[in-house]
């Protein structure tokens, strides 16, 4: 049921109860959210690639980006919940997303096929680094089920890392 104009609204009103401290809960957040911002813009960047890719291996790179996207995607509203869960509040806005994230955005008109794997190789792994960095703040407040999302979001994007890693090499070369 809503609220008429009437009523008020405070920030008791999204207090979910929650056994961890106040600490932990803006600690993890505050973790977290930057994730959140990340996979947002990582997302666009592979749908971006995704429907920009050439050349003649077009159809497998369009299909792995396709399916990147869609994991990418997956895991946005599964740490916003979590965040949720425990008290904590996450993103309201695309500006709020854009003041968080630390993926770059890449606006050029062209780019060869091998560098947009190379690029979303890159921004993988540099997810890999922040997603360890708030699984040790989960760990230290003791928040097993982020820490335990966060494992499985981990070993997804080490496999994006690897897939682009061994699709942007060289043919016939063992070299990156």
């Amino acid at each position: 049921m809503s609220k008429n104009k009437s009523d008020k609204f405070s920030p008791a009103d999204l207090d979910t109860p929650t056994d961890l401290s106040p600490e932990a809960v803006e600690k993890i957040s505050a973790a977290v959210n930057p994730l959140i911002a990340d996979a947002f813009a990582l997302y666009l960047k592979t749908k971006n690639f995704h429907w920009h890719i050439s050349g003649r291996h077009f159809r497998d790179y369009h299909l792995m980006l396709d399916e990147q996207g869609e994991a990418i995607f997956a895991t946005i509203d599964e740490l916003a919940e979590r965040i949720r869960k425990i008290g904590g509040t996450t993103m309201r806005s695309i500006g709020h997303v854009a003041k968080l994230k630390t993926i770059k955005d890449n606006d050029e008109t062209y780019v060869p096929p091998r560098e947009m794997l190379r690029e979303l190789m890159e921004d993988n792994k540099k997810t890999v680094v922040n997603m360890r960095k708030a699984h040790d703040i989960a760990d230290k407040y003791n928040d097993s089920a982020t820490t335990s999302i966060l494992e499985n979001f981990i070993d997804q994007a080490e496999r994006r890392t690897w897939f682009l890693f061994e699709a942007s090499r060289q043919e016939g070369s063992n070299a990156a």
